[in-house]
């Protein structure tokens, strides 16, 4: 599938020493693949059952999500991610996930009157 997300191997080798290494019993499958796998399913917005063979079994890629998401992985390596790069030009806030309840216009409480 010409689809599919991988990481480059450049991409890899600078997320690479922030992932864990204590592998306890049968030595971890590919951490590119795997990484790739949940990277995918996350941009595509996927069950993870709907994880492509191509990255392994689901039940794998959704576990070391798990498990690393515990441990804090992801956290460390945005924050490393982001200290490499330095400040941005500009930022942006996507409006279309900031939800309120329609009655949450005004800041009033039902029936409460305003104080003059």
């Amino acid at each position: 599938m010409s689809n599919l997300f991988w990481l480059s191997e450049e991409q890899f080798e600078k997320i690479k020493p922030l992932l864990p290494d204590d592998v306890r019993g049968v030595p971890r499958v590919d951490d590119r693949r795997v990484l790739s796998g949940i990277i995918h399913v996350i941009k595509r917005g996927l069950h993870w059952s709907d994880c492509p063979a191509e990255y392994g079994p689901a039940k794998t890629i959704y576990n070391r999500y798990a498990r690393w998401g515990e441990k804090g992985v992801f956290a460390r390596i945005f924050a490393a991610l982001v200290a490499e790069a330095g400040a941005p030009d500009s930022l942006a806030i996507d409006s279309t996930h900031i939800k309120v309840h329609r009655t949450a216009s005004n800041g009033r409480k039902k029936g409460a009157r305003i104080a003059a």
